[in-house]
């Protein structure tokens, strides 16, 4: 093993702050980060700069094992703000951009973050739940913004780093402590805080080097948002790791893709569900075999998307893949061999993977559909647990193995292909979305008396859903389709916003009185359904 491959493998140099201290000493004024807004940093800037956000942090009372709250979109200031946290051995809460309301407010209060660094043009997001947030009293602004914004939170400047000291700080930092907070959705309840160890992270970009075939000549083209594991670990990390230029835009644009992987020469890059879709569904472009591409990581692996691709920008390789925020990326395919509609074989040199029956936990014989199962190798190179859920974090870990709640079938070769959803969770736009959560927002509105969300099949290809939202009125009650779908707008992401909208007079229950959810999938859209795409004006 050469001394390179040596400092990649060794955990003792799984942590943000070695990966930047080793860059700068070897690639110092190198560009590592360019956004398409104009901004570039190279190695050993960043490497200060996490110092010297540490190093405010510090003056702002923060410690290691800490809950710092990000709430920012894809600018050099969220990447600040994720080197400093972690130079001081704080704990990085990543927080969905689009949330608000009671989404916002269960992550603040669940993380116990008492510092949020945001934007200022997303300050009345917290001043609107401000009296209902139990630990938070500081908020670090980017952008200039009145204190008289809120009552009782004090107001701070990013910016202010800059004044501070950009010197090693005494702070010892390991593999083995807490890196990040990332929230998940499922279905019985808000969203989960998947707890990641630093040996957890880095495996993200680990994984993207070793299966993907990144190397230092390459420009990662990085589209997806930096508060999900996808962007910030197994993209941006890995260009950090392994030293080459990442290339990040403030928000995925499908009429922009091909002009900046062109302008940027950006060499690899990542889709994730509809991305691919949209890009494809662009008018044809002079630009559309003129780039250096020559890899894209897609999940899920959707064959017809796969074979366009390849054809429409001439990717030699399209790698199919398969993981979650707790269990890491344990499949992927490899370059240069096409499995369309597989996302891999396992990655075995730090995870298992098995395909069992979903009750009882027996393996299944191959090319049967089971549930996908998932354990690490490496201590420290999965999810700690979810944040203040001991029950759920036990319920998960059954018999020894995570349960990803995912159906999937495994071939002769080893080959996973992915099936289902088990769990009854929506996935759209990228995000998996909890039916509680839209039923509780929903549930609070004044003329609803009962409501169901469920996930129904998109007209977009790549294995995603729409929303659909199934509602009783109360007695008496007048309430539109579109007052509706402008409360929701209000109250929820965008990313969670019902498309459709049917209002009945009873939902479908068991003798036990549980809703039958299976039923109004299996009705999907009906005659009765209103389409706020449809109707939009």
């Amino acid at each position: 093993m050469t001394q390179r491959e040596a400092t990649l493998y060794d955990p003792d140099q799984w942590v943000v702050d070695r990966v930047l201290r080793r860059q700068s000493r070897t690639r110092g004024e190198q560009t590592c980060i360019v956004t398409t807004e104009g901004d570039s940093m190279t190695f050993s800037q960043a490497h200060l700069t996490a110092n010297q956000v540490a190093r405010f942090l510090q003056a702002l009372h923060v410690s290691k094992g800490d809950t710092v709250a990000v709430l920012l979109p894809n600018c050099m200031d969220h990447c600040r703000a994720w080197f400093g946290i972690s130079r001081l051995g704080a704990i990085h809460v990543a927080i969905n951009i689009d949330y608000k309301g009671s989404f916002l407010k269960h992550v603040l209060n669940n993380s116990g973050a008492r510092i949020i660094i945001t934007a200022a043009t997303l300050f009345d997001r917290i001043a609107g739940i401000e009296d209902e947030l139990t630990d938070l009293a500081e908020v670090v602004t980017i952008g200039e913004v009145s204190s008289a914004k809120f009552r009782r939170l004090r107001i701070h400047h990013f910016s202010d780093y800059e004044k501070f000291n950009g010197g090693e700080l005494d702070v010892l930092v390991t593999y083995r402590d807490l890196a990040c907070i990332m929230y998940t959705s499922g279905t019985t309840g808000p969203a989960k805080g998947v707890l990641m160890p630093h040996a957890h992270t880095y495996l993200f970009g680990l994984g993207t080097i070793d299966n993907m075939g990144l190397t230092e000549s390459d420009a990662f083209y990085i589209v997806l948002p930096l508060f999900h594991a996808n962007a910030l670990f197994m993209q941006l990390y890995a260009s950090l790791i392994i030293g080459c230029k990442a290339v990040i835009r403030s928000r995925f644009s499908a009429s922009a893709w091909i002009g900046d992987i062109v302008q940027y020469q950006a060499t690899i890059t990542n889709s994730l569900g509809v991305v691919s879709a949209f890009v494809l569904n662009q008018p044809p472009s002079d630009l559309d075999k003129k780039h250096r591409l020559h890899t894209i990581g897609v999940a899920p692996n959707v064959p017809e998307l796969e074979d366009k691709l390849r054809e429409r920008f001439a990717i030699k390789n399209v790698i199919g893949l398969y993981g979650m925020t707790e269990v890491n990326i344990p499949l992927y395919t490899q370059p240069g061999l096409s499995r369309p509609g597989s996302c891999g074989r396992v990655w075995d040199r730090y995870f298992e993977v098995k395909i069992v029956d979903a009750d009882s936990d027996d393996e299944m014989p191959r090319r049967e559909v089971g549930e996908i199962v998932v354990r690490p190798k490496q201590p420290f190179g999965f999810m700690a647990g979810y944040n203040a859920l001991p029950d759920k974090t036990v319920e998960a870990w059954r018999n020894f193995w995570f349960h990803t709640g995912d159906a999937a079938w495994m071939d002769n070769e080893g080959y996973v292909y992915f099936v289902d959803r088990i769990k009854d969770c929506i996935r759209r736009r990228g995000e998996n979305i909890s039916s509680f959560e839209i039923e509780e927002v929903i549930g609070q509105h004044q003329a609803v008396a009962e409501v169901a969300a469920v996930a129904v099949e998109s007209p977009i290809s790549g294995g995603e859903d729409e929303v659909k939202v199934v509602v009783v009125r109360k007695p008496g009650q007048s309430l539109a389709h579109e007052e509706l779908l402008s409360y929701c707008q209000q109250h929820m992401p965008r990313f969670a916003v019902p498309r459709f909208i049917e209002f009945v007079a009873s939902l479908p229950k068991t003798p036990t009185s549980k809703v039958q959810k299976n039923l109004l999938r299996k009705s999907g859209v009906t005659p009765a359904t209103w389409d706020s795409e449809a109707n939009r004006h």
